[in-house]
């Protein structure tokens, strides 16, 4: 859990969500061992889709869980950017999952998975435009409404751009949130694999991001092909997407963390280690403030 200091240096976003301090995404292969060891972890991120169709022993599962833990649901399949219908039996699953467990707040991402009731499996990214802008809007209030709770975005990694754009990915995520009235979910790690990819200012991204908006910061590993990479959530996080995040905490103040890994998954006290390191980067930042 964070320690006492790094807490009172928490910011204050707009939905009074909750400051959860410091957690990890929550994955089978250490189901486990988190029921029987509880180990020091602040709070756990699921991802929604894992669960909202699973038999009622991964609910009770949770159910047992959530007295030791917040649980945060993480989806990837709202397809906020997408032409199709907003899907409301999705969104029916998703809310009945948010209850049971009573998720601080629910998050998806900035994209699409699919269209004309396709789906492609991967987080698209969508032209940052105008007419783009005024639609995805429209689109939040309607989920937020069915949800009845504001939702949070996240900014995705991407691997090519729309020549259509005329508004910087930063730009368009800041108005975003203002006019749907939702918070962000900073990823870090992405802004640094898509300004690699794209060739632009990781700091005046963040600079951009109004701080009162972001609810949450993903932190993960990539892999890094030189003249591009991709954020494959298989490795540790590099130091310098850790000098990111440090500079982060500094102009936008602490604020809940989690550390993804997805695939070549580690031991679990590998991912403590991980998440350690951004503790220490927050109370580090707290104890300097203070002096």
């Amino acid at each position: 859990m964070v320690g006492q200091t790094a807490f009172f240096m928490c910011i204050m976003n707009k939905f009074s969500f909750p400051f959860l301090g410091f957690g990890l995404g929550l994955r089978a292969p250490h189901y486990d061992l988190v029921m029987k060891t509880k180990p020091k972890v602040g709070w756990f991120e699921i991802i929604s889709e894992n669960f909202i169709d699973a038999h009622e022993g991964y609910w009770e599962y949770l159910s047992d869980l959530r007295p030791t833990y917040p649980i945060v649901m993480h989806g990837v399949s709202l397809s906020i950017g997408s032409t199709d219908p907003i899907k409301k039996d999705y969104l029916t699953k998703v809310k009945t999952l948010a209850d049971h467990i009573k998720s601080p707040w629910v998050s998806d991402h900035l994209c699409f998975t699919g269209v004309n009731g396709l789906n492609s499996h991967d987080l698209l990214p969508v032209p940052y435009t105008v007419e783009s802008l005024n639609y995805i809007v429209d689109r939040i209030k309607l989920v937020q409404d069915f949800l009845g709770r504001n939702i949070i975005l996240e900014n995705p990694s991407t691997y090519l751009e729309f020549t259509s754009s005329s508004i910087p990915e930063w730009e368009y995520l800041a108005q975003l949130a203002e006019q749907a009235d939702c918070g962000l979910l900073l990823d870090v790690n992405n802004v640094y694999v898509s300004s690699k990819n794209h060739n632009y200012d990781c700091k005046k991204y963040i600079d951009t991001i109004p701080a009162d908006r972001i609810v949450q910061i993903h932190l993960a590993g990539h892999q890094d092909y030189e003249t591009h990479a991709i954020d494959t959530h298989d490795q540790h996080v590099i130091d310098k997407v850790w000098e990111l995040y440090r500079y982060t905490l500094t102009q936008k103040g602490i604020i809940t963390t989690m550390i993804e890994w997805d695939d070549h998954i580690p031991e679990f006290d590998v991912l403590q280690a991980e998440i350690a390191k951004a503790e220490a980067i927050a109370n580090s930042i707290t104890m300097r403030t203070a002096a």
